[in-house]
């Protein structure tokens, strides 16, 4: 029954992990715009996705009694480096209004996400109550 509830809910919950993810990829270049010779870096979602599709997010148990556990590489694989319109002169190449309105279109996303989670959580305790 369980793995079922896992197979229903893994697709949006690998979406979520890798918008969570490029959340903190842009959250960081915001916070290093003013840092001399910092490069900003995005992680491109459907690269992530594709990773996290193929691969999963568990590591690999050696022994049956060690918990399964959450990796994040198959999402930092995808992560690359932005190339810049106009790189400042001690070597930033934040651009804040670029890392601005990536942040909020992963932020609306995000909620989208949120809200097709919410979806089938509420069609599944429709399903579960009793007339």
């Amino acid at each position: 029954m369980i793995d079922r509830l896992d197979a229903h809910f893994a697709a949006p919950l690998r979406a979520l992990s890798a918008r969570t993810a490029r959340s903190e990829v842009l959250a960081a270049n915001i916070a290093n715009a003013d840092t001399p010779h910092y490069k900003a870096r995005d992680l491109n979602f459907s690269e992530a996705l594709k990773a996290a599709s193929r691969q999963g997010f568990g590591m690999r148990q050696t022994d049956e009694r060690h918990l399964a556990g959450r990796s994040t590489a198959p999402l930092m694989a995808a992560l690359q480096y932005r190339v810049p319109v106009q790189p400042s002169i001690d070597g930033n190449t934040v651009e804040v209004d670029n890392e601005l309105a990536q942040y909020s279109n992963n932020a609306i996303y995000m909620q989208a996400d949120l809200n097709f989670m919410n979806s089938k959580i509420r069609g599944m305790m429709t399903a579960l109550q009793t007339q």
